[in-house]
């Protein structure tokens, strides 16, 4: 079963109305072979924060060493963001097994008037796949109310009632007595149930469970106490979670007074779990517990904050976390859903200077023109009705002074179509055969065989791979076919979730394209500046003239830096050359452990060329041992002190961002994380020192050559997950000229993997970012009958193709020799760069 064809077969479920109780799901469940029986689950069921919660929770387990799924709903545009182990989304290739499994039963129970919904059956496909990925355990948001939500399938280990109040009243009852008995029904059999409830529904909730662990505030009895310390930055707030016998002082990138109470009820949670988790596994979880879109700072100067809050309470506690900004004029752009009372919302929010109403691409959006009315009932906002949810905050943000805010809400809809306004990749693709072309448009899920073939005819050309919403992705079909060019669509047949597209033509038909966009609807303008920018510098790396019918075009360097220059990687691709400062690296292990010969080695390496030194005092081989922050800096410090003065960049390869800290101190100009910023203060030492730090797409460090990583593609997978990563530097304050990429070759990869990545390293340039790729001496190597760890003709030939497809620097351990294969690669496309006028070919 292809995946466009499983999805749509899913969100057809959603036809179907709720119906409360846990029987159809069970029954699916044992066609399936009961795969939840063998997993442990945490259930986190309450009114608000119980997503937020269940993340702090997962967070907190993986840093502990555990091997987590998480399930949570709702999603933004891709259906399998819901389901997630170690934090990566389940892969489409197990969706598709999934739905082909379980659809003959789906069909007939539908056909005998029981059919399962959308809501059951997605969240048996969570328990099937944390099953088939034999983790350790599983959290579980409840989607609604308790004992009558699908996730009470399971017996759980440990649970969770964040708190209680009026919802789905048609469903849970009427009183809040009622909804907190029903919620209660998810308290495990052999541990208390951690709730943060007060008042009558506590009283309820002891009533009907007996054993509970209470979470409250800092002046009440309860056990767990928590209490917010206020914002620490724009990211990050302080809480304390207190007991009788331990007080923890943590940060988490979750702002708002409510969200104390919810990492006291995560800590619980962890620790009933697992009661000798440490205190770094918890401090380190809670601030790596990133939640999109609950009050999401994307940026400062105007401060610009998403979230999803679509109720009137929510609005009232995003008013109270903006409280703690200092801020001249507040720019809402507001849409919501028809069904919501707007004029509550609206008056739960502060002041505002200005409004732009907008509409998700979904049906249940209100229409603009309406919500334009609410706000205009009100003294003083300029009301400007808009359409789509792009669109709109591009004119917000215009409007916006440098201390202004810029809020978007009303609806995590409109927030998930606000974000991807950071988050879309456009890639671009290199077509060099038929078949290259054909997993193009395998991998966009283009529902036609067929036209799969003939389109991959037309595909040998420019082309790039994006998504968008499905009426965008109309318009552009539309337009690049008027001008000669094509535009495949993945089969996905329902709104609300973005397709895939396959974009193809000559720079002069995307030329067209991008400029009869600028006056379309939907926000086509921002699709095309980023399609400018992608093809702008594939274009300034290449030299063929098939842009218009004149030989030119005018798509060029949407993506120029007016710092351009400042580093290597400015002018061609950059050599780094690898110095390790350790006893057991895997190729050089000990050689340069004195600092001696350490210094008489970087001074060798300058000799040959080398444009930066990374000096790394801890070795990421499979099964190397921890190195202690200070034992590491003593490795690194003085050698970095030692060779600051030569004519290149030193980089410091740390994960720890106290090494890095005192790296930085002692000269380096670089921060290289091999763990892609798992170290929390990482990102905002680099920030605070402006840095350029390398970002790594790992798995596992040290590696771990037993983990088995599933992958549908191994790029467009590790450039969604990088996606994330460059994000969450941005909103620490890095500036993306100071982020680098690093596709991760040999962390969490097969061999061929690490071949694939090396090949299609040009795709990376969708993340705007430098790119960085280490190979040298990996045992990738061995696939081609090389020697692991001692490789170094493969090596160099690694080198020259990731010149020739774009990256900006290579790490290797010989410099002379990749040295001259990268000026053999960058000569091969401009040979001018070399010559000094004075020469002639003999």
């Amino acid at each position: 079963m292809e995946y466009h064809e499983a999805v749509n077969f899913l969100f057809d479920l959603r036809r179907f109305q709720v119906k409360p109780g846990t029987e159809s799901i069970q029954r699916l469940l044992s066609h399936l072979g009961d795969p939840h029986e063998d997993v442990s689950f945490v259930q986190v069921a309450g009114s608000n924060g119980k997503g937020s919660t269940a993340r702090m929770v997962d967070a907190m387990l993986r840093e502990s060493g555990a091997h987590v799924g998480l399930y949570t709903s709702p999603h933004f545009d891709d259906v399998r963001e819901r389901i997630r182990v170690d934090g990566r989304k389940i892969p489409k290739s197990a969706l598709s097994a999934f739905v082909a499994e379980a659809k003959p039963y789906l069909v007939e129970r539908a056909a005998d008037g029981e059919p399962l919904t959308f809501f059951e059956t997605v969240t048996a496909l969570s328990l099937w796949y944390f099953d088939r990925a034999d983790v350790d355990v599983a959290v579980l948001e409840v989607g609604m109310g308790g004992k009558l939500d699908a996730t009470s399938a399971v017996d759980p280990v440990a649970s969770a009632v964040t708190n209680v109040s009026l919802e789905h009243t048609a469903v849970l009852g009427d009183t809040v007595a009622e909804i907190a008995k029903t919620k209660a029904a998810v308290a495990p059999a052999d541990a208390p149930l951690v709730t943060g409830t007060t008042g009558e529904a506590l009283s309820v909730i002891r009533e009907e469970v007996g054993d509970v662990l209470t979470v409250g505030d800092a002046d009440s009895d309860a056990d767990v106490r928590a209490s917010y310390g206020g914002r620490v930055n724009h990211q990050e707030a302080a809480v304390t979670v207190e007991t009788d016998d331990e007080t923890l002082d943590v940060r988490i990138p979750l702002l708002g007074a409510y969200q104390a109470r919810n990492a006291g009820i995560a800590v619980s949670l962890a620790r009933q779990v697992r009661p000798d988790i440490g205190e770094e596994a918890i401090h380190r979880g809670l601030r790596n517990a990133h939640w999109p879109g609950r009050f999401e700072v994307m940026g400062t100067e105007p401060t610009v904050v998403l979230d999803g809050a679509h109720n009137p309470d929510a609005c009232a506690q995003v008013a109270t976390v903006l409280d703690e900004f200092d801020y001249d004029d507040l720019h809402l752009v507001y849409g919501a859903m028809h069904d919501k009372d707007h004029g509550e919302m609206v008056g739960a929010l502060p002041e505002v200077a200005s409004v732009v109403t907008c509409k998700a691409d979904i049906s249940r959006g209100e229409d603009p023109e309406i919500l334009s009315s609410v706000f205009e009932r009100l003294d003083g906002p300029a009301v400007e009705t808009g359409g789509a949810v792009a669109s709109a905050l591009d004119r917000a943000r215009a409007r916006a002074d440098p201390d202004d805010c810029v809020l978007v809400v009303g609806s995590l809809y409109v927030v998930a179509e606000a974000r991807t306004t950071w988050t879309r990749a456009v890639v671009p693709k290199a077509h060099r055969t038929l078949d290259d072309a054909r997993r193009t448009l395998d991998r966009a899920n283009v529902s036609d065989a067929a036209d799969r073939r003939a389109r991959a005819k037309r595909a040998v050309n420019r082309t790039v791979h994006t998504r968008v919403q499905r009426r965008q992705a109309r318009v552009l079909r539309e337009e690049l076919l008027s001008v000669g060019g094509d535009c495949a669509v993945s089969g996905h047949e329902f709104g609300g979730e973005l397709v895939d597209v396959v974009l193809t033509g000559t720079l002069g038909q995307f030329e067209r394209l991008t400029a009869s966009l600028e006056d379309r609807p939907y926000a086509l303008a921002g699709v095309a500046e980023e399609i400018r920018e992608t093809l702008g510098s594939d274009a300034a790396t290449t030299a063929e003239a098939d842009a218009d019918d004149d030989g030119t075009s005018d798509i060029g360097t949407a993506r120029d830096d007016p710092d351009a220059g400042e580093y290597p990687w400015d002018d061609g691709t950059a050599v780094m050359g690898i110095l390790n400062v350790t006893p057991n690296s895997f190729h050089d292990g000990g050689e340069f452990y004195d600092i001696d010969d350490a210094v008489e080695q970087a001074q060798t390496m300058v000799d040959a060329g080398v444009d930066i030194i990374d000096v790394g005092g801890e070795s990421t081989r499979p099964g190397a041992d921890e190195v202690p922050v200070d034992e590491e800096i003593r490795r690194v410090a003085p050698v970095i002190e030692a060779i600051a003065d030569l004519d290149v960049l030193v980089s410091v390869d740390t994960r720890k961002a106290a090494v890095g800290e005192a790296a930085l101190d002692a000269g380096a100009d670089i921060l290289n994380d091999v763990t892609g910023l798992e170290d929390p203060e990482m990102r905002f030492l680099a920030a605070e020192r402006d840095a350029p730090v390398i970002v790594m797409h790992s798995i596992d460090a040290p590696v771990d050559p037993s983990r088995e990583v599933d992958y549908d593609d191994v790029v467009e997978d590790v450039i969604a997950e990088l996606t994330e990563l460059v994000l969450l530097a941005e909103k620490a304050g890095i500036p993306r000229r100071n982020i680098i990429v690093d596709p991760g070759l040999g962390f969490g990869k097969s061999k061929a993997e690490n071949f694939e990545l090396l090949g299609r390293t040009d795709e990376f340039a969708a993340l705007g970012c430098p790119i960085l790729v280490g190979h040298s001496h990996k045992s990738m190597f061995s696939l081609v009958g090389e020697e692991p760890g001692d490789s170094l003709a493969a090596t160099v030939a690694g080198t020259a193709i990731a010149a020739d497809r774009g990256a900006d620097i290579v790490r290797v351990h010989d410099v002379p020799e990749n040295v001259a294969a990268v000026n053999v690669a960058l000569a091969s496309r401009d040979p001018s760069r070399f010559e000094d006028g004075s020469e002639s070919e003999d």
